[in-house]
């Protein structure tokens, strides 16, 4: 899969798919007005929304206008009615950098300094290290009594996205594939945009949208969401239905790892859950 040399063709997409989610009555126009061949606003509607002319959102869609200005890009955005996330995605589609920044071999391909370990080694609640590729490049004891012994993978499977769509021992636990595939899919294009020229990346991404029917509808709408913290649901094999949250944070010095923590409310059935496994 080439589409790491093909950052033009992301940007029109991902503006094509904006506008397709728009229906016109909700933009002012009318939707009966003259045959619409495909769903949402036409490029001139969404031209006259942004304040821009018709040829120059045509060459910023087909990604030939490279020096375009944030007023404009803000301008679209707000036509578009996209998100931070959306927005931010935007941006980084519409003026990649001449030489994309390489993630560091340090992160992504071996572990972690001595001090992350250690760290982890410390929590006593389930917790592990993912880079940008969502790789688990590190691990507490805890996490692998919840999750799997990631000693125990090859490093090539060492993944979350990869464990949650493609195993067929782990994915079934966690009863909200969906939405598990859409946040998969949040984190991976945003990662994209950021690393357009990562091969592994790209693999990756081929092989999830090759093999998970989740991760490929959500990939072609381009869905594209950041997600600090939240909910998950998992059907532990001893310990049953549990339900935790989980916190994700960054390494200000490292901002290619994130530290990721399940924890439990005080007193719930979960909380002596995760209390057992730390021990086992």
């Amino acid at each position: 899969m080439d589409e790491h040399r093909a950052e033009p063709r992301e940007l029109g997409d991902f503006l094509r798919s904006r506008r397709a989610r728009i229906r016109p009555e909700d933009a002012g126009y009318a939707s009966g007005s003259g045959l619409r061949r495909v769903p949402g606003l036409r490029r001139e509607e969404l031209a006259h929304l942004a304040g821009v002319s018709v040829d120059y959102y045509v060459r910023l869609e087909q990604g030939r206008n490279r020096g375009v200005s944030d007023t404009v890009l803000d301008a679209v955005a707000d036509a578009l009615r996209l998100d931070q996330d959306e927005r931010a995605h935007l941006f980084r589609l519409a003026r990649p950098r001449k030489t994309p920044p390489e993630p560091r071999q340090a992160v992504d391909d071996a572990a972690p300094r001595t001090g992350v370990q250690q760290l982890l080694d410390w929590i006593t609640a389930p917790a592990l290290i993912m880079g940008h590729r969502m790789d688990v490049v590190a691990w507490n004891h805890s996490v692998c009594t919840l999750i799997t012994d990631f000693a125990a993978l090859p490093v090539a499977e060492r993944n979350l996205c990869r464990l949650h769509l493609l195993n067929d021992e782990i994915g079934p636990r966690y009863p909200d594939r969906e939405m598990i595939a859409r946040e998969a899919v949040g984190h991976l294009r945003i990662a994209a945009g950021r690393f357009p020229q990562d091969p592994k990346l790209w693999q990756l991404i081929g092989e999830l949208t090759t093999h998970s029917e989740e991760f490929r509808r959500h990939w072609e709408r381009h869905t594209v969401r950041t997600k600090s913290y939240g909910l998950k649901r998992i059907n532990h094999p001893e310990a049953g239905p549990l339900t935790l949250s989980y916190e994700i944070t960054h390494f200000p010095q490292d901002p290619e790892l994130s530290l990721l923590v399940y924890t439990a409310a005080p007193g719930s059935p979960e909380e002596e859950a995760l209390r057992v496994m730390a021990k086992e």
